[in-house]
């Protein structure tokens, strides 16, 4: 991916700051906007996750500190739920100068009311998805059950939320209860998608089932099972991105095949931070590749090594149809069951010593339809015959140079 700083004004001329996470070649097909959970900020793991899983299917992902968080301007105790709305707001308007009008909005928690408000004011906005949603904003009130009382007679109290402490206003309190999510849910009118986990002790399910009710179709509703109201684990929030992706599909406008915005045909990008987690394009697809946990990779993605078994089983399946076909033979199914691994050498006359190694690919072919055995032993004779087995038999050179850095 490609990860920019990016920052802009809020309707009071407060400084926010975000990062848009661009795919790997740069050229992304939509814009997103992101919006965090209450008093959390853009760094949340799971909000770094499903922007990951977005912007590795083509989307470019805004997420930012809303005003008096993390790293933007302002003090949190004289914000209020209006004014997340209008920081929504002025990211799409940024967008929009900078770059291209939003057209799907995100929404964890109170961020998810906040984006159904804010999609209100953005006509650039196709589809909403929210996760873990109040089915309204009074709901946060919960959280400071404690302290609710003293906030109302002394008109502020600091309440500590996550470990932290926050002061919170009778002003913040009065535009919660002036707000009525349902009714703006009701009048939307734009694909919306309710993502909620039953196990939500933070956010309890029953508001998903509300908001899903005030709302019109098209509407869809994903559990996140045993997930918690954070999604703390990363399978779930990857989980969450990769569905969202899929899902927006169908509502936005996605180029079916985009021109391969690069003078090759693969290309991978990695961050410092992001350890073997890498953002790939191939050809015209967008996928990412890692590591296994037990290499301290976050297994998000197929490994290098599987990548290169999975275009030798691709193209072994694909050369044995070919033939068949031309063959007229009945090969109904052909499965190719491939692994790589580096083996003792078996017949190597230039093996330096018995204990060498050498790369080995496993690769077992099941074939399923109506063949004689002469049939079949053609068939694995055919097998030994795909390009990229014969690519990885030849000789061949890998020719490297430095790319001068564009930032």
């Amino acid at each position: 991916m490609h990860l920019k700083k990016v920052t802009f004004k809020n309707k009071e001329g407060q400084e926010l700051v975000g990062r848009l996470e661009l795919p790997v070649d740069g050229h992304p097909h939509n814009y997103v906007i992101f919006a965090h959970c209450f008093t959390c900020n853009k760094n949340l793991l799971a909000v770094k996750n499903i922007g990951k899983s977005l912007s590795s299917k083509g989307f470019a992902v805004l997420r930012f500190d809303f005003t008096g968080l993390g790293e933007s301007e302002g003090d949190f105790e004289d914000t209020n739920f209006s004014g997340n709305v209008e920081d929504l707001v002025a990211a799409a308007e940024f967008l929009k100068d900078q770059y291209k009008a939003p057209s799907l909005l995100i929404g964890h928690s109170l961020g998810g009311a906040a984006v159904i408000f804010a999609a209100d004011k953005i006509p650039s906005v196709r589809a909403i998805a929210t996760i873990g949603a109040p089915s309204n904003p009074v709901h946060v009130q919960h959280l400071l059950k404690s302290s609710i009382e003293e906030i109302k007679s002394e008109g502020l109290a600091t309440v500590n939320l996550s470990g932290r402490d926050f002061t919170i206003k009778k002003q913040f309190l009065d535009d919660l209860e002036s707000k009525s999510l349902p009714e703006t849910a009701k009048r939307l009118r734009k694909p919306l998608l309710i993502m909620h986990s039953p196990l939500d002790l933070t956010v309890g399910i029953k508001n998903a089932e509300e908001i899903y009710i005030a709302a019109h179709h098209p509407k869809s509703f994903v559990s996140l099972d045993d997930a918690d109201h954070l999604l703390s684990d990363k399978k779930d929030s990857v989980y969450a991105g990769m569905v969202i992706a899929g899902w927006a599909e169908r509502y936005l406008e996605i180029p079916k095949s985009a021109p391969l915005k690069t003078q090759h045909q693969v290309a991978a990008s990695l961050d410092m931070e992001d350890g073997f987690t890498t953002q790939m394009k191939v050809g015209n697809h967008y996928m990412l590749a890692d590591e296994p946990e037990s290499f301290g990779g976050n297994d998000f993605g197929p490994s290098p090594y599987e990548l290169v078994s999975a275009g030798l089983s691709a193209c072994t399946a694909m050369t044995i149809q070919m033939y068949a076909k031309r063959k007229q033979w009945d090969v109904q199914n052909v499965e190719v069951h491939t692994s790589y691994s580096k083996t003792h050498a078996q017949d190597c006359e230039d093996c330096e010593s018995p204990s060498s190694k050498i790369d080995t690919f496993d690769r077992e072919i099941k074939l399923i339809g109506d063949l004689d055995q002469k049939q079949k032993d053609r068939i694995l004779q055919i097998a030994d015959k795909c390009p990229v087995h014969r690519t990885l038999h030849n000789e061949t050179q890998v020719i490297t140079k430095l790319l001068e850095s564009s930032a």
